[in-house]
């Protein structure tokens, strides 16, 4: 997993993240509303620790908004081609880390 800050000022943290197929993002909750676009991928699955999954099909140029989301859960990259979006986070205090780890 790469991830890496593109900006950060004013209440909201852009970020890029990058998931190798077959890799995870570590477990963690969401705690602001976000705005993610697709650069690259095909497929996607969110895991809750509560044994619940959601599988994604994704491709470049998509987009959305997400709310904050309370549950554990992480992302994982079950296609088989490289995983990248870029997430700007509107935070609710200037250092705010909008993704904390799960204990």
């Amino acid at each position: 997993m790469k991830v890496e800050v593109i900006s950060r000022q004013r209440g909201l943290l852009i970020r890029r993240l990058v998931l190798e197929p077959g890799e995870a993002m570590r477990w963690h909750t969401d705690l602001c509303h976000r705005f993610s676009v697709v650069v690259r991928g095909e497929r996607l699955t969110l895991e809750y620790r509560d044994g619940e999954r959601v599988d994604l099909d994704v491709s470049p140029g998509m987009a959305d908004w997400d709310a904050p989301e309370a549950r554990v859960h992480r992302a994982v990259n079950t296609g088989s081609e490289t995983f990248e979006e870029v997430v700007t986070f509107h935070l609710n205090a200037e250092d705010e880390e909008p993704q904390p780890n799960a204990p």
